[in-house]
């Protein structure tokens, strides 16, 4: 299935060029997982070949991705913020909690949407609990800007100078795909251990 993904988004990009890299990524980063590992790097192969030009190419995607994660960011700031506060009750999260998100996307809200830019998987969500945080949408839109630059700079650059091999780079990424994955399950599985051990010693 995702071969099957990767291989329409190739086929999408061949034929609209700068068109499919903007949209591509806009949907990429408004939760959409269309990877951006085939994306960036196949336009670069694009401009290798001299069909696009690879500064043009690596802003677009940029801007691109920005716009798609300002409406990921929107969705839940407008959208998910009053579902977390409706139901927080049944979801077993208290207004603590939530302000204490809040104060943390605040604090290093910066930091965490800019790295989060240059990790797999995660760059395709990051916006949606900072919009649920109400993270300031200046800082927002700058940090996730230069995030998503690099990225796009680091991939369609790999993907020129690889050339007519960067088809390569897909099986790389997809090795960090895994890896990424098996740190967040297993941070994921951390936390519910020292809260249940927490919740024993507090009983």
């Amino acid at each position: 299935m995702i071969e099957s993904l990767i291989n329409a988004v190739i086929f999408v990009l061949d034929k609209l060029g700068y068109v499919g890299i903007f949209f591509g990524m806009a949907l990429e980063s408004a939760c959409i997982p269309i990877p951006s590992e085939a994306i960036l790097p196949f336009g670069g192969y694009l401009s290798f070949t001299g069909r696009l030009n690879l500064i043009a190419m690596i802003l677009i995607g940029t801007i691109g991705g920005t716009v798609g994660s300002i409406g990921a960011y929107y969705l839940g700031k407008l959208g998910g913020r009053p579902l977390v506060e409706k139901y927080a009750d049944k979801l077993k999260i208290s207004k603590s909690k939530i302000e204490k998100s809040d104060e943390y996307f605040n604090k290093y809200g910066e930091k965490i949407v800019f790295f989060s830019r240059l990790l797999p998987i995660i760059r395709t969500f990051i916006s949606l609990p900072a919009g649920i945080s109400k993270m300031e949408f200046k800082k927002f839109t700058i940090y996730t800007f230069l995030g998503s630059l690099i990225w796009s700079v680091l991939l369609g650059y790999i993907g020129y100078k690889m050339g007519e091999n960067w088809i390569m780079i897909r099986s790389w990424f997809h090795i960090a795909d895994i890896a990424v994955v098996v740190c967040i399950v297993g941070f994921v599985i951390y936390r519910l251990v020292v809260r249940r051990k927490k919740v024993n010693l507090e009983n």
